[in-house]
């Protein structure tokens, strides 16, 4: 697929669950991928660098320090990170910056079921950090179908359906639970 022509894919499962200190986005999303492909586009620097909001320093398959560097355009942020759980393939849970993030992987007939539970400290972030987390997860499909479309980070999201995304989310996470 050209970068031109790409459009975020359907909305994925999300809610915003009260958690120590803040909130939890709970992210799900399946992928036709086992775990083990999924888990190297997840610690892999080379591979995140390809879909992921940010550069690692270093692969985050293993516990320990590393600089997760958020990307705008030319421009990078980089902030101090953690890796607290690496229980391959299936648990990674990280520090980045005020943040933390736990991916669950799970071998489902079809690929992997993938949870991600990114702790934010105001409830009001889930639908920014959903349609954020949305459109990377939509590039790392893609990366791992063998059809690459390049990172999609920053300001340029907006070219990319962000707005969209992050009314719908908002919409989706502030309904009554039913």
């Amino acid at each position: 697929m050209d970068r031109e022509s790409f459009r975020p894919g359907p909305l994925a499962e999300v809610a915003r669950v009260p958690a120590d200190q803040g909130w939890d986005l709970v992210f799900v999303r399946d992928l036709r991928h086992p775990p083990e492909r999924v888990w190297a586009a997840l610690t892999e620097p080379e591979r995140l660098a390809q879909w992921a909001p940010f550069l690692a320093s270093r692969d985050l398959g293993t516990p320990g320090g590393a600089t997760l560097s958020t990307v705008d355009g030319d421009r990078r942020y980089p902030q101090q990170a953690t890796v607290r759980r690496a229980e391959r393939p299936t648990l990674l849970e990280y520090t980045w910056g005020d943040g933390l993030l736990r991916w669950e992987l799970a071998r489902t007939d079809a690929g992997t079921r993938l949870t991600l539970r990114h702790r934010i400290d105001k409830p009001d972030l889930a639908p920014i950090m959903a349609a954020g987390w949305h459109l990377c997860l939509d590039v790392a499909g893609h990366l791992l179908d063998g059809d690459p479309v390049g990172p999609i980070r920053g300001a340029e999201s907006t070219d990319f359906g962000w707005d969209e995304l992050r009314a719908a989310y908002a919409e989706r996470l502030d309904a009554p639970e039913s």
